[in-house]
């Protein structure tokens, strides 16, 4: 079973959050690993707070899992929870990342980033487009946060972006084993800086 960090908008999106967590214990496939409101002291510098997700909560985790809301990209935690996932340090290995678009953000477009989700996942759908410019994946993600848009553009990284509705337990499994499993491949862009503020 493999060790799950949820990164989410915990104002907006804790319900979502918190069905993820029943869903992975009912059919056993992850352990989660993230933090809940209220497990870091607001008291704490910006650099502490830093470090205790890193050191704390993703050190042990192998696989983050963002769940993308209306109001996600915009928040600082979120930032600094991805940027920790794909930093390869000595300490804390490198995650694979699963982004899961909510209902609020009407998700129409899907990135498979590897074998098997396409005929998997969705074999409803029959006509894949091959996408590359960052413009067209703004256009497509208007709600992901610009580190992941990084990393969707980069040819070295392996980021699937799905959506809630297509979550069982089978599909869930699936993209969590093959990010585990590429992690390691993945050469993520961490060029942007990490963000300092919420808006």
């Amino acid at each position: 079973m493999h060790r799950v960090f949820i990164s989410y908008h915990h104002a907006n999106d804790q319900a979502y959050k918190d069905a993820l967590v029943k869903f992975g214990k009912e059919y056993n496939i992850f352990e989660d690993y993230s933090v809940d409101t209220g497990d870091i002291s607001d008291d704490l510098t910006t650099e502490q707070i830093r470090e205790t997700i890193r050191d704390e909560y993703l050190r042990d985790s192998t696989v983050t899992i963002l769940l993308v809301g209306t109001e996600t990209k915009h928040r600082k935690y979120v930032d600094w929870e991805l940027y920790s996932s794909m930093y390869d340090g000595k300490i804390n290995k490198k995650s694979g990342i699963v982004v899961v678009q909510l209902p609020s953000t009407d998700p129409s477009h899907y990135t498979c980033a590897h074998s098997g989700e396409k005929e998997k996942i969705y074999p409803e759908e029959k006509n894949w487009t091959t996408v590359t410019e960052r413009v067209e994946y703004e256009r497509r993600y208007p709600y992901l946060p610009d580190r992941i848009i990084d990393n969707l553009v980069n040819p070295d990284c392996k980021i699937s972006v799905t959506s809630w509705d297509k979550l069982n337990g089978g599909n869930l499994s699936l993209l969590i084993e093959n990010a585990y499993n590429d992690r390691a491949n993945c050469k993520y862009d961490l060029s942007r800086p990490m963000r300092k503020r919420n808006g």
